[in-house]
């Protein structure tokens, strides 16, 4: 069954969001706006965690690093959801729908280790505050960046050794605006099941394993602050309550469309959008608006370029 690497199919169509062209246009316009939100707001995370040395400490560095992924994320579905609303010509190259699953769940399997190692690191600096450096030093920190990655693209090449020689004849129609193995499986001729099964298994894997370390570092620290005299639960609490927005974010689209058995069209649309459009804009804004480091480098930063503004005229 799998010993050709013959296809019918070379290319597929996005049934997109809608139908209608005047919601399509509102929904053009509305993602227009969004994107541009996510370029400039994650852009602005990351050079101000770049050149401001005052942020140069493990914490702004893997932020910065969760920006990338962002902003990586949503320009990879993005941009052609646009132009597929703008022009009406939504298909997708059979190698390009390869393409973006691939990418897609290399970005996704990082940022879920990501969110992990950033988790590890408020602990550090809430449980062993004296030990802070020591423990969270640049080669750990770069040990840890480079373990999302090679987590990541482990994740994605896994699933697509298997899936991408499978068969397909037709139809070719995908209900959504992006391509993703759910619905790249399903559109296979030949049973699928086994398949199914590996994608569920190696996603939920991933998406509960460290979505489950999460909540475990969380519970530890709200318990060390929970055990001191000093009463400083409450400020744990509002460090954490940034994390745990963006943890419930990102993961509850993820475990929903790979782990839920009795899947819904409108609700995997729309929890796509809040992946690839809320989220992305979320994350800087949740860890920039509520720190203070933050808003001062940014300002900083602003001020210096608004100087050599006037420097030069």
């Amino acid at each position: 069954m799998y010993e050709t690497n013959y296809t019918e199919v070379y290319e597929f169509v996005f049934l997109g969001l809608s139908t209608c062209r005047p919601v399509q246009h509102f929904l053009l316009a509305f993602s227009a706006v969004f994107c541009l939100t996510i370029v400039l707001g994650n852009t602005l995370v990351m050079i101000t965690v770049t050149l401001d040395t005052h942020l140069h400490s493990p914490m702004y560095f893997l932020l910065g690093k969760l920006s990338f992924i962002d902003l990586c994320l949503s320009t990879l579905t993005v941009p052609k959801m646009m132009s597929d609303l703008y022009s009406g010509h939504n298909t997708i190259s059979f190698q390009g729908c390869v393409m973006q699953i691939f990418v897609l769940h290399v970005l996704g399997g990082s940022e879920m280790v990501l969110l992990v190692a950033m988790a590890l690191d408020r602990y550090v600096a809430i449980c062993k505050p004296l030990h802070y450096l020591t423990i969270m030093s640049p080669q750990m920190c770069s040990l840890l960046l480079s373990g999302a990655w090679l987590i990541g693209i482990i994740h994605s090449v896994v699933q697509l050794t298997f899936v991408v020689h499978l068969p397909f004849c037709g139809p070719n129609e995908i209900d959504n605006f992006y391509c993703d193995l759910p619905w790249f499986i399903k559109l296979a001729c030949s049973d699928t099941y086994s398949m199914e099964f590996m994608v569920t298994a190696n996603s939920g894997f991933i998406s509960l394993g460290t979505f489950s370390l999460l909540i475990i570092s969380y519970i530890l620290i709200l318990f060390s602050v929970w055990k001191r005299p000093s009463g400083g639960l409450s400020k744990a609490l509002s460090t954490l309550s940034a994390h745990i927005s963006v943890v419930v974010l990102f993961f509850g689209p993820c475990i929903f469309v790979y782990m839920w058995p009795f899947p819904t069209v409108p609700v995997d649309k729309f929890l796509a959008i809040v992946d690839f459009l809320i989220t992305p804009i979320l994350n800087p804004a949740i860890y920039t608006l509520r720190n203070k480091d933050m808003k001062l480098a940014m300002r900083r930063l602003i001020g210096q370029l608004l100087g050599l503004r006037k420097i030069s005229k």
